[in-house]
């Protein structure tokens, strides 16, 4: 049970942010990234108004504004 979670949790970081294309490998920075990476995944999944996977709700945040604020405070809500 313990290898579903986390191969699930693997599979959306490598599909939605292609975690494991990262070329980031010196001293703190991989791990910087995958929390922010994983804070980010945490905000995208509590979003439930698009009906959108992860990787296209990420692109909906780099392009309008007010869905990027509407998801932070999502995040600050619940």
């Amino acid at each position: 049970m313990h290898w579903g979670i986390e191969n699930g949790l693997q599979w959306c970081l490598d599909v939605g942010f292609r975690e494991d294309d990262s070329r980031v490998r010196k001293d703190n920075a991989p791990e910087n990234l995958s929390v922010l990476r994983q804070i980010a995944l945490n905000l995208l999944k509590v979003e439930k108004t698009a009906k959108v996977g992860i990787k296209n709700k990420r692109l909906m945040v780099g392009w309008d504004n007010a869905y990027l604020a509407k998801l932070l405070n999502v995040g600050l809500v619940e």
